[in-house]
């Protein structure tokens, strides 16, 4: 069980209202930081948001030699590289424990350095990640690899040298790994069936300005010519669009009205489209997306999560919880992580009836289908919740237990909320202004 100081009273029963600002992207930001290794001066982001996997990676990058310091405007890093260095296994061990980050610096480090280490990693219990595609992928660029007790032991005895590469499935990692790892390996890499979500195509601009070169085809193709040499870079980084997401998701499960600046329709327009069916409204202007609960009953719907540009996984979770509120059977089929769904277990706890199935319950099978997995479910609404001891799993599942939190009724007590600042910047400081009751066990409301 987690410490006091990890657990937060939440007394729901109350809409959220008010107005929050979404950073830049949790799943950009930090790759885009990996990415300075690669330049041979200081680069510039801005939009960073104040998270966890952003202070791993700061403390990596620093490990490594790298001088990250604020820049002129709120949010702004310079990451200078000038001095890069090999880092003390025991310190690269002790700051990578909790993330998956640190496999995405062995490419700009074997550019850099030659050699590069890996320890155990970490992340959220969502499903299989496997690591290994990435050490593959890294051999046929010419890498050696020495698994020893520690970690991984990776060398490049020669400058790395373009391939061709096809992913058996669109993996946002693998394919962060193989633009990392080609840009200034020798020759032409061919990936195809490359992830495509936006995040990939930012981080693709910031190689871009640091002197690559990148085409990216309609069908999943994404060629890299090599380069001798990059430079620094300045970016500012696109909206996280699965927190604002989120805070839409709380919005519709607690009545609420919730202005989410920073929100972006090109990015969110699957969800967007999802959100009105179940019966959510929208505006949206130049600064951002005003999201609702109109009143009246929400609509059941048929779900799917799938790759960019299809129903994004991390959406899926906190819309489930809006779900649970919604007159008739709504069916959700995960189709990205086997365990995605483990969540709702706490959710039936709190009153919610949802049942989950081994079978493909959607338009389409997937890698799933026959594995066993408990990867669909059946939620059948509306149902009131009800206060609840809760444990958080993961990310995504931790910030859905806490929407579900606020709209039930009574008191729940939430353990392991510091999981949600992996990726939600400040969410105590979002709560209080949208009017949450929360409180630390201390009885000091926040």
């Amino acid at each position: 069980m987690t410490g006091t100081d990890d657990v937060l009273l939440v007394h729901g029963g109350t809409p959220l209202e008010g107005e929050i600002r979404v950073r830049g992207a949790k799943n950009l930001v930090p790759k885009a930081m990996v990415a300075a290794l690669l330049g041979s001066g200081p680069s510039r982001l801005r939009n960073v948001p104040d998270i966890r996997d952003v202070r791993v990676v700061r403390g990596l990058l620093q490990l490594h030699g790298v001088t990250v310091r604020p820049g002129e405007e709120p949010g702004e890093l310079v990451l200078d590289p000038t001095h890069v260095e090999s880092a003390n296994v025991a310190d690269i061990d002790a700051h990578a424990g909790s993330s998956r980050i640190p496999i995405l610096f062995c490419g700009p480090l074997l550019h850099r350095l030659g050699h590069a280490f890996i320890p155990g990693l970490g992340g959220c219990d969502i499903g299989g990640r496997p690591i290994d595609f990435h050490f593959d992928v890294l051999r046929q660029f010419g890498a050696t690899i020495e698994k020893r007790a520690d970690g991984q032991y990776l060398e490049a005895p020669q400058r790395l040298r373009g391939t061709k590469i096809r992913l058996p499935y669109p993996s946002v990692g693998s394919t962060e790994q193989v633009l990392l790892t080609a840009v200034l390996a020798e020759g032409v890499t061919e990936l195809s069936n490359a992830a495509v979500e936006p995040e990939i195509e930012d981080l693709i601009c910031v190689l871009q300005k640091m002197g690559a070169i990148i085409s990216m085809d309609t069908d999943r193709t994404i060629r890299i010519t090599g380069v001798d040499r990059l430079d620094g870079y300045t970016h500012r980084a696109i909206p996280d669009r699965l927190e604002a997401a989120s805070w839409a998701s709380a919005a519709l499960a607690t009545e609420g009205n919730i202005y989410v600046r920073g929100a972006q329709q090109r990015s969110m327009m699957t969800f967007l489209n999802t959100y009105r069916k179940v019966g959510g409204a929208f505006e949206i202007d130049d600064e951002g997306i005003r999201f609702w609960h109109p009143g009246g009953a929400l609509n059941a719907i048929a779900l799917e999560t799938d790759v960019h540009p299809g129903f994004q996984t991390d959406w899926q979770q906190p819309l489930v919880v809006a779900l649970t509120q919604a007159a008739g059977l709504s069916i959700v089929h995960e189709t990205v992580y086997e365990s995605r769904l483990g969540f709702t277990s706490a959710l039936n706890q709190m009153g919610a009836h949802i049942q989950l199935y081994r079978e493909c319950l959607g338009g389409s099978d997937c890698r799933f289908g026959q594995r066993n997995f408990l990867h669909s479910a059946v939620v059948s609404g509306p149902t009131k919740l009800q206060g609840a001891d809760l444990v958080i799993p993961d990310l995504r599942g931790g910030f859905s237990y806490l929407i579900a939190a606020l709209a039930a009724q009574g008191t729940s007590r939430v353990h392991g909320i510091d999981l949600i600042n992996r990726g939600y910047e400040n969410f105590m400081d979002k709560l209080e202004k949208l009017g949450a009751k929360v409180e630390l066990p201390g009885g000091s409301l926040v």
